[in-house]
């Protein structure tokens, strides 16, 4: 089990969390959401260890990650928001690189490579340098680096950026496959229709504080609105789109 217990992290005198406090259980799809400069990355980078908090910890099977870093990344697969590779590499060696960082065995990385690069579309890219890949085919690759080593964890940061339709339907299968093995899945993202299909539990965060922690179903039935896209906008007090919108309409015809 991952578990953050009071969380606070501050720049230059400024918080950007405040007292975060969540639990992710093996088997448990928990989607994370929040607008911009809300503390998601902020608190998604002090749970991958990129950075240590002010106050508070992060466990995972009931021992403080910063006791041994290296163990709990061995633990974790990350897809990040951005897909920064070696984009003169091959999707293969890309991967070969991976597992040799973590240390797997060389004929295992080929033969779990080869698999998941046929699974996900990328067999015949497989040697191609990823210059030529599309913004879809290196989410593929980031996707299959963060399965190589059967994490306990998953921590997907809008893993659905540049797919297409096939690609993200197949992704929200192995979403659910992955949590009946007992993963351990945390789920960041801004599209909340799928985070309302696929997750047993939302995290709301708002102006660096958790401001909801329940079933998708809950939410809306607590704030008596139909769907979870009008219980965000409710929870972090979203500003009115369309007379935003309206607006900026009005304000391109000033002359």
């Amino acid at each position: 089990m991952l578990e953050l217990q009071h969380l606070s992290r501050s720049y230059r005198g400024i918080p950007a969390i405040r007292d975060v406090n969540f639990r992710v259980a093996p088997g448990e799809i928990v989607g994370f959401l929040g607008p911009n400069g809300a503390g998601k990355s902020t608190t998604v980078k002090i749970i991958t260890g990129l950075l240590r908090p002010n106050e508070g910890r992060v466990l995972f099977e009931g021992r403080d990650i910063h006791a041994d870093l290296p163990a709990w990344r061995a633990t974790f697969g990350y897809i990040p928001e951005e897909a920064h590779l070696y984009t003169w590499m091959s999707a293969m060696e890309y991967l070969q690189l991976v597992g040799r960082l973590r240390g797997m065995r060389e004929r295992l990385i080929v033969e779990k490579a080869d698999a998941l690069l046929r699974l996900l579309g990328l067999e015949s890219w497989r040697y191609s340098p990823m210059t030529v890949y599309s913004k879809g085919m290196r989410q593929r690759v980031l996707m299959a680096a963060a399965l190589l080593h059967d994490p306990k964890m998953l921590v997907l940061d809008e893993p659905l950026s540049g797919l297409d339709v096939l690609s993200a339907r197949l992704f929200r299968d192995l979403l659910h496959e992955l949590a009946s093995a007992g993963k351990a899945v945390l789920y960041i993202s801004h599209v909340l229709e799928i985070v309302e299909q696929v997750c047993d539990r939302v995290i709301v965060i708002a102006e660096g504080c958790v401001v909801a922690d329940a079933a998708p179903s809950e939410l809306t039935q607590l704030t008596q609105l139909p769907s979870l896209e009008r219980v965000f906008a409710q929870l972090v007090r979203q500003q009115d789109t369309r007379a935003a919108a309206k607006e900026m309409v009005e304000a391109m015809r000033i002359a």
